[in-house]
């Protein structure tokens, strides 16, 4: 249970760090309000789910932990 915890909140790290990269990118091409503002949307529910993901790992590699 803490392995496969530990590997769920890797990927949903992976998925926030996708996410800044994203935004970054998007403020450094130079896109005007509108468009950013379109991109940051498209990022807003991938960056929650991969922050799900991530507090779900934590919490089974903690309930893993007490459990062993």
């Amino acid at each position: 249970m803490i392995w496969s915890g530990a590997a769920i909140s890797v990927l949903g790290l992976a998925g926030l760090i996708w996410c800044i990269v994203k935004v970054a990118r998007a403020k450094k091409s130079g896109l005007n309000d509108d468009e950013l503002r379109a991109v940051v949307a498209t990022v807003v529910p991938l960056n929650m789910a991969a922050l799900f993901l991530s507090v779900i790992g934590l919490m089974l590699v903690v309930i893993g932990v007490i459990l062993g």
